[in-house]
This record gives C-alpha cells, sequence and structure tokens, in this order.
C-alpha cells in the first residue's frame, strides 16, 4: 500500500508540473485572454451601469411630474374650497397626499439610484485603469519574451556553428601558407636561374665582350665612328 500511494503522489506530482509547465509556456497568452475576460466583464458592467443610469432618469422624470401634479391639485381643491365644496376638496387632498407618499417614494428611488450609478461608475474607471495596466504588461512580456527567443537563437546559433567558424578559419589559414609557399618558391626559382641559367651565363659572356650583344655594341660604335669622321671637312691639300 506505501508503493501505491507514492506512486499516486508521483503521479499528482508529475501531472502537477506537466499543468504547470505548459501554463508557463503559454502564460502570455493565458494572460492575453484573461484580460479579453476583462473586458467583456466591463463592457457587461458597462450595460448594467446604463441600466441604472436609466432608472435614476426615470425617478427623475416621475418626480417632476409628481411635483406638478401635486401642485395642481392643491390649486384645485383651493377652487373647491372657494366655492364651498368641502367634500370635493377633501378627496383632492387625499389624493395630493397620495401623490406626496409616491413623491417620497421615488424621491428615495432616485436617492438610491444615484449612489449606485457614482459607485458603478468608479468601479468601471478603476476596472478600465487596470485592465490598461495590465495591457502595458503584456506588451512589454511580448517585448521581452522576443528579445528572449532572438538572443537565444543568436547564442544558439553562434554556439552550434562556432566549430564551423573555426574550421572555416583554418581552412582560410591554410590557403594563406600554400599562397605565401608558392610565392617563396617562385622567387628561389627566379633567384637560381639568374645565378646558375642560361640568363647568368649570357650576362657574364655580355660582360667579357663576347657574344651577339657584344658584337652589336661594337658594329654600332663603329657605325657611329665612322659618321662621325664622314662628317668632319676634309683637309687642304
Amino acid at each position: 500500500m506505501s508503493v501505491i500511494r507514492k506512486m499516486m503522489t508521483l503521479l499528482r506530482s508529475s501531472t502537477r508540473e506537466l499543468g504547470e509547465s505548459v501554463v508557463d509556456a503559454n502564460a502570455t497568452s493565458i494572460y492575453e485572454q484573461e484580460i479579453l475576460d476583462a473586458k467583456a466583464s466591463i463592457q457587461q458592467a458597462r450595460g448594467d451601469l446604463a441600466g441604472v443610469m436609466a432608472k435614476e432618469m426615470q425617478t427623475a422624470r416621475r418626480i417632476e411630474q409628481l411635483k406638478a401634479e401635486i401642485a395642481r391639485y392643491e390649486g384645485l381643491a383651493v377652487a373647491a374650497l372657494n366655492k364651498s365644496q368641502e367634500g370635493l376638496a377633501e378627496e383632492v387632498a387625499a389624493q395630493v397626499s397620495a401623490m406626496e407618499l409616491e413623491l417620497t417614494e421615488q424621491a428615495k428611488a432616485h436617492a438610491t439610484y444615484a449612489v449606485q450609478v457614482a459607485k458603478l461608475k468608479d468601479l468601471v474607471k478603476s476596472a478600465e485603469a487596470r485592465i490598461r495596466e495590465h495591457e502595458r504588461a503584456v506588451a512589454m512580456a511580448r517585448t521581452t519574451e522576443s528579445v528572449y527567443r532572438a538572443t537565444r537563437s543568436i547564442s544558439e546559433s553562434l554556439g552550434s556553428g562556432g566549430s564551423r567558424l573555426v574550421n572555416a578559419r583554418e581552412s582560410l589559414e591554410r590557403i594563406k601558407q600554400r599562397h605565401e609557399d608558392l610565392a617563396d618558391r617562385m622567387s628561389a626559382a627566379e633567384q637560381l636561374d639568374h645565378e646558375f641559367g642560361h640568363q647568368a651565363l649570357e650576362r657574364k659572356l655580355a660582360a667579357a665582350g663576347i657574344g651577339d650583344h657584344a658584337d652589336r655594341t661594337r658594329e654600332v660604335m663603329a657605325r657611329i665612328r665612322a659618321r662621325q669622321l664622314a662628317a668632319q671637312p676634309k683637309a687642304i691639300e
């Protein structure tokens, strides 16, 4: 039995944790829905308030009507007395008395409606102010959630892509090293050709006055000297 109780306790705990995780994951949406429900309640309260205000206005009109009728009937009672109609004047007086009783009741109702209207207006205003505060809180929560998702996405991208960035950097370094090796090899080959290759031999021959270049140089100099001599005036015999 002890094992069964523990298993039941574990099941209830798991169910509670699952429920809490679902609520936490959808907290903003649930919050928004509760705000919508509260707005609907406020709209209903506005409708109820309008009904009470209508009753207040109706009692106010009835009060004015009763006052006007009482004044009229009192005038009629005076007219009956002036004509020595005592019995008629008493009937009118009874009617006035009944209207004054109704006037008292209507005045009480009107006062009650006025108090209720004032209270309901304050409650609606307070509720609407709280709704606006909750809406600002939801907007802030939405913004915070978006920033959190963006930050988490960037962190995960950098974390998962870190190895790829390192591999790309290493590949770039290897390519750079190969380029430097190739440049060094080309420079060394050029230096060797300068010292030991065909061009080096040609330069040595030219320096010794041997070869086609040296012959061409002598021929050019001979031609220049010949032109020089030809340009000089001949001596008079």
